[in-house]
């Protein structure tokens, strides 16, 4: 007993200190040091007197970037020391010396106070963050790897990064009616494009449980948006279902058309038999939307995206190629295969993508794997839960 006592009397104090070091370090203006203990050699080296002086305060100016007020004020107090010390070893006039080491004071003062309000606007940026996320998450439920008889895999990536959240859409349901899914595009950027995804999703979410038809859904969506969009907003959409075994419905509205990948790894574009105008601005015109029937057989992908996909350009102001890409990257797992895509994508636009961008991938795997079946109109758990 007294030998483990003794034992851990001689090594917590050396493991205290050592804990102290690291805590001390993990947060130390390493680099304004450096830069300050830079100058001082300068200066010692060629012995230049004033002329080096007043480059020290670079020290505190650079640490208001990177660490917070205590460690700016304890740069600056090391700047000014050591100001001090060379001014008098290089016999630097004592006014001059004082016009320096204030000058000094001042930009530590400045950059301590700096350091404050950077360190608020870092704060509340964390805050509006979190609350982007949260909304994020309720406006876009995360969509389950199998719903329905499908496979299932979605990315999104808002071109306000900050904010993590835009005005794409997606939402897919298990219905009475089969599953049902949109992807969609709002006009515009900003809290109005949320808040307008936030009213077509609601719509959607209530019409494809209660509408035997897909395109009474799509009216519904239709009738509301004309009531409470402006003359010049508009939703562009894909509005898709599976009412029975080997058959998908697909309705677009002024969208960029589905890509269908049939078993065999074919890439074929389902451009609409009936084009129809955005949601929101039939009123303008005589056409309407029309029903789509697409075969859907076992092995068989359909991926529905937004334009922020394919009008993202590299540095050459090329386009994204997303039915080649898709071509090379397609598999068996819908989740590998968009976060291939997802990766190519980002290296086209060398890291950071102009507009938001969607992709939602659904696939139907043959009987003979292992997924969970379900008929068109049954339920899933998984995504009830979601």
């Amino acid at each position: 007993m007294s030998q483990a006592r003794e034992h851990g009397g001689d090594h917590w104090p050396i493991r205290s200190l050592r804990r102290a070091v690291a805590q001390l370090a993990a947060g130390a203006p390493v680099l304004p040091v450096l830069i300050v203990s830079v100058i001082v050699l300068a200066d010692l080296a060629g012995g230049a007197g004033i002329t080096w002086l007043p480059m020290l305060a670079a020290g505190p100016a650079l640490a208001a970037t990177t660490n917070g007020p205590r460690g700016v004020l304890c740069v600056g107090l090391l700047a000014a020391v050591l100001g001090a010390t060379l001014g008098t070893r290089n016999g630097v006039p004592g006014s001059e010396l004082a016009a320096v080491l204030s000058a000094l004071l001042a930009v530590t003062l400045a950059s301590g106070l700096a350091s404050v309000l950077r360190g608020r606007r870092e704060r509340v940026l964390a805050a509006v963050r979190s609350v982007a996320e949260t909304a994020q998450h309720a406006l876009l439920k995360p969509v389950p790897a199998t719903v329905g008889p499908f496979q299932v895999a979605v990315r999104y990536s808002a071109a306000a990064a900050e904010a993590r959240i835009g005005g794409d859409l997606y939402a897919l349901i298990p219905t009475p009616y089969g599953v049902r899914l949109i992807v969609g595009d709002v006009r515009g950027k900003g809290l109005p494009a949320v808040s307008t995804a936030a009213l077509v999703l609601g719509i959607f979410r209530e019409a494809a449980y209660d509408e035997p038809d897909l395109l009474a859904v799509v009216d519904r969506i239709e009738r509301s948006l004309a009531r409470n969009l402006g003359s010049d907003d508009f939703v562009t959409a894909v509005v898709a279902g599976y009412p029975r075994a080997g058959q998908l419905e697909v309705v677009n509205c002024g969208h960029a058309p589905p890509l269908l990948v049939r078993a065999d790894g074919s890439v074929t574009v389902a451009e609409p038999t009936q084009p129809a105008p955005p949601l929101g601005l039939r009123a303008l015109t005589d056409h309407t939307p029309g029903l789509q029937v697409l075969s859907f057989a076992d092995g068989d992908q359909l991926l529905l995206y937004t334009d922020g996909v394919t009008e993202a350009r590299d540095r050459g102001r090329e386009f994204y190629p997303l039915d080649e890409g898709l071509a090379r990257h397609v598999s068996d797992d819908p989740a590998r295969t968009l976060d291939a895509l997802h990766d190519e994508l980002q290296a086209h636009v060398g890291g950071r993508l102009h507009d938001d961008a969607a992709l939602l991938l659904i696939r139907k795997p043959a009987r003979t794997e292992p997924a969970s079946e379900a008929e068109p109109g049954g339920r899933n758990l998984a995504s009830e839960a979601a």
